[in-house]
């Protein structure tokens, strides 16, 4: 097999979540468990840290991993959705798989995974865990697809589980309620291990209490333990971060973060936390943990978190898809300098418009989109929708005509934003690497 047929044997032959949607995500770990013990439970021959979450858990995910090459450790990473290419979902010290070993690792066990009727995402986290496991990994972060107490990725036994925070997402599956979503995500607390929330909310914590007692876990709240504030923040430059411990008030980090976006503020003060925890079984010095915040992109090669496309017009994308992540980029938007703002949006087409569409400005002019995914929402529908809550613009078939038209219509004083789901990204960073690469 070629690595094009490995991909589309993949895409064609399996359920895929991120394509088709629920009708892909299996309620058990049955297939993960039969995948495991075909593999020789890969899992148990490396260390791990488990990370959920609703927003920030892939960005707290490529931190934690950038600390932990910055100490010296071969890191593995794996995280879900790509944006790009299939194998930015399992990364060694920032390098994706190898092709030929996607290819060799379907060709061996294509009778295996047909037969046990994997999904796509089940096939993906027992080739991240093989591959970690033959590359002898010292540490990998293992980021949950959706969920938790259900998720693929849940057979494992890590040092640290980390839950980002919970919000409003993929209700359908996971629950009609703060709390009900919170006890998916606890899923992934284990017996004596370690557990580091994001954010104490009233209404999720003691969901997170009772479970940390039921499992005889240490819980730690990281707000409790660390105040971080963003400093400097501009266009041109890296962030400053300024990260205080609440528990010992002389210990004070201080550095840059290359991670722009308003939000990158929640997920500091995790990462700092989590890597107090792992201290406890690896060696990590001050200097590694800013080198490693400093390096997130360039270790990692994080994309779409804030990040810039282009100046004048200055363009912009962000993957925040849900209520709470929009919040925080329609805000940092709104406080940018501007002459005009467009905004190419799209989103799948399962997702609650009516809880997201009221957060967009209306006085943008709006280019509505879809992605090349079967999920993605109608282009003439999402306009219709959007139009009644004072959203008014034109539809465009394809994320790449979107962006010509809004590159077209721009002034150079103006703002592009590119964004909605995830997918809308992926496509638009198609779309500029295409370019780049006609214009050089």
């Amino acid at each position: 097999m070629t690595y094009k047929e490995t991909i589309e044997f993949l895409y064609t032959q399996l359920p895929v979540y991120h394509r088709i949607g629920k009708a892909a995500y299996k309620a058990d770990l049955g297939n993960a468990m039969k995948l495991d013990e075909y593999f020789n439970h890969p899992h148990r021959k490396f260390r791990s840290v488990h990370v959920a979450g609703t927003n920030g858990k892939g960005s707290v995910s490529h931190m934690i991993a950038s600390v932990l090459q910055e100490a010296g450790y071969k890191t593995g990473l794996y995280t879900s959705p790509h944006l790009k290419d299939f194998r930015e979902r399992i990364k060694i010290n920032g390098q994706m798989i190898p092709k030929k070993k996607v290819v060799s690792f379907v060709e061996k066990n294509k009778e295996v995974l047909i037969s046990v009727e994997a999904s796509f995402f089940e096939m993906s986290v027992a080739m991240a865990f093989d591959h970690f496991a033959k590359e002898e990994v010292e540490i990998a972060v293992i980021e949950v697809g959706l969920g938790g107490r259900l998720d693929s990725t849940n057979i494992i036994s890590p040092l640290l589980s980390v839950i980002t925070n919970i919000g409003h997402d993929h209700m359908d599956l996971l629950g009609n309620t703060l709390e009900k979503i919170a006890g998916e995500k606890a899923g992934i607390i284990k017996k004596n291990i370690p557990v580091v929330i994001g954010e104490k909310l009233d209404s999720t914590k003691s969901v997170f209490s009772e479970k940390a007692a039921e499992t005889s876990s240490e819980l730690l709240f990281a707000e409790d333990s660390y105040e971080c504030k963003l400093e400097n923040l501009n266009l041109e430059s890296s962030t400053r971060l300024f990260c205080l411990s609440l528990k010992h008030t002389t210990y004070k980090i201080c550095g840059e973060t290359p991670l722009g976006g308003d939000y990158q503020i929640n997920n500091l003060p995790v990462v700092a936390c989590a890597t107090d925890i792992l201290r406890r079984f690896f060696d990590i010095s001050p200097d590694n943990f800013t080198e490693g915040i400093r390096k997130t992109i360039i270790n990692t090669d994080l994309q779409g978190r804030w990040q810039i496309l282009g100046k004048e017009p200055l363009i912009i994308c962000d993957t925040g898809h849900n209520r709470e992540g929009l919040e925080y980029v329609l805000e940092q938007i709104k406080r940018i300098q501007k002459a005009k703002l467009h905004m190419i949006i799209g989103f799948v087409n399962d997702k609650d418009l009516s809880g997201v569409l009221p957060l967009f400005p209306q006085d943008a002019t709006y280019y509505f989109t879809k992605a090349s995914v079967p999920r993605a929402l109608d282009e003439n529908i999402l306009k219709t929708d959007a139009s009644r809550f004072g959203l008014t613009g034109d539809s465009f078939d394809n994320v790449a005509i979107a962006v010509q038209a809004a590159r077209k219509n721009a002034g150079k004083n103006d703002m592009i934003f590119i964004g909605g789901s995830t997918f809308v990204v992926a496509d638009a960073l198609h779309t500029f690497q295409a370019l780049f690469r006609n214009n050089y």
